[in-house]
């Protein structure tokens, strides 16, 4: 018996060196979080699923919903996108499926992916500050000590308005009027936008990873699922170009065409 269960009553060196709250499973019974697994196939979504295993209870209808939109949205971003690029190189090098999805996934860190997570931190930030009024100031304090760049703002590609922002903000003010969530995450993350507009001169977008972390926010996710979930999303389109590639073939292919060079900078 290990050091950290020996005198402890009931517990086994064996069986506790893993322990869940998520899956229980023996011959013939798999649960998850107490439901059977027959009781789960073909009366729960996706979505739902996800919000079982990741928050331990099964999330009301509108929940769900708002959920599942931000899934949608988030699912592709086109070849130019380094990591949908990278499962595209990654099957033209040989690997199957699985490997192009990993080498793509392991891309969405910080920089690339990763602003959702951060977009709800600081979200978090402004609430505890005292809400909207306060987005000023905060995002003086984010820029001071974090980052110039404002998580879940502004776009290369869309300006001046990304169009996936505008459609998840409607569907949350829906969720707020019908009581489902507060809306205090819409209201945040238009005031943020207000100050970048305001100091830019210019409209600054809310991008899919501000429109996205408004509704994780407001759904109670932890900054960091954030990130997970946009992991989940974003593997569909991985997954889809991944196929692609494997349809039409190629080899060895690089980022640029061959005829193409770099630049050469050394002696």
């Amino acid at each position: 018996m290990s050091e950290e269960t020996a005198g402890k009553p009931g517990r086994n060196d064996v069986s506790d060196w893993w322990r869940t709250s998520i899956i229980d499973m023996a011959p013939g019974m798999i649960r998850f979080r107490g439901h059977p697994i027959e009781d789960l196939i073909g009366t729960v979504s996706f979505p739902q699923m996800i919000w079982l295993l990741t928050r331990g209870e099964l999330p009301g209808e509108g929940q769900a919903k708002l959920l599942e939109a931000a899934l949608v949205a988030a699912v592709d971003h086109g070849p130019q996108a380094p990591s949908i690029a990278a499962a595209r190189m990654a099957v033209t090098c040989g690997l199957p499926l699985n490997g192009a999805l990993a080498s793509a996934v392991n891309m969405l860190d910080d920089v690339h992916g990763g602003a959702g997570e951060q977009a709800v931190e600081f979200y978090h930030m402004i609430d505890e500050a005292g809400g909207p009024s306060h987005a000023g100031a905060m995002v003086e304090r984010w820029q001071e000590t974090r980052s110039a760049y404002v998580p879940g703002f502004g776009h290369r590609f869309h300006k001046p308005v990304d169009p996936r922002a505008p459609r998840l903000l409607e569907l949350v003010d829906e969720a707020a009027a019908e009581g489902i969530v507060s809306g205090c995450y819409a209201a945040i993350g238009r005031s943020i936008q207000q100050v970048l507009n305001d100091r830019k001169g210019k409209p600054v977008p809310m991008n899919i990873d501000g429109a996205t972390a408004v509704i994780y926010a407001e759904l109670g996710f932890a900054p960091p699922l954030a990130r997970g979930l946009f992991c989940l999303s974003r593997s569909v389109g991985i997954l889809a170009h991944a196929w692609e590639q494997k349809q039409q073939g190629g080899r060895n292919k690089g980022p640029t065409p061959p005829a193409y060079r770099w630049t050469y900078e050394g002696v």
